[in-house]
């Protein structure tokens, strides 16, 4: 259950916020992006990803986000992710403008999926999406910082 929009906006404005980010990669090792169509980050390329709601588990998140963002009903549970970190994520906007700024906390997981482009599920947060290797995500113009935190290792 979601929150009403003022108290929510008072929670953005007061807390840091818990979301997990998905790092998809398809059989060639490319990275799942998508053109974000909300704020904080609107219009970069971004992983997938959301926040955990209140109550919910990591395990029940986790499965949700997959759904959700990705539309892959197949049941990929944290379990077959590999846990990549916690990261820190700070905006000077938030999803209600930029009179108040977003601080997640970001727990990072990396999934493979065989899942064609084509089969995924461009969602209400992203206009277009893509594949891109990890060694050319410098090259996609629009990409957001963060999400080079994700393949610094990979990137050297």
């Amino acid at each position: 259950m979601w929150l009403p929009d003022k108290i929510f906006k008072s929670v953005i404005q007061h807390t840091p916020l818990i979301s997990i980010d998905l790092i998809v990669r398809n059989e060639q090792g490319e990275v799942l992006l998508g053109k974000r169509v909300n704020a904080p980050a609107k219009g970069y390329w971004f992983v997938p990803g959301g926040r955990v709601r209140k109550n919910e588990t990591l395990d029940d998140a986790f499965v949700r986000l997959v759904r959700e963002e990705l539309g892959i009903e197949s049941g990929i549970t944290r379990a077959d992710a590999k846990f990549l970190g916690v990261f820190e994520h700070f905006y000077d906007d938030c999803v209600y403008g930029n009179e108040v700024t977003t601080h997640y906390i970001v727990l990072a997981y990396n999934i493979y999926t065989n899942s064609e482009i084509s089969k995924l599920k461009i969602n209400k947060q992203h206009k277009d999406i893509l594949f891109k290797d990890v060694q050319l995500l410098s090259e996609v113009n629009g990409t957001h910082k963060y999400v080079s935190l994700y393949f610094k290792e990979e990137q050297m």
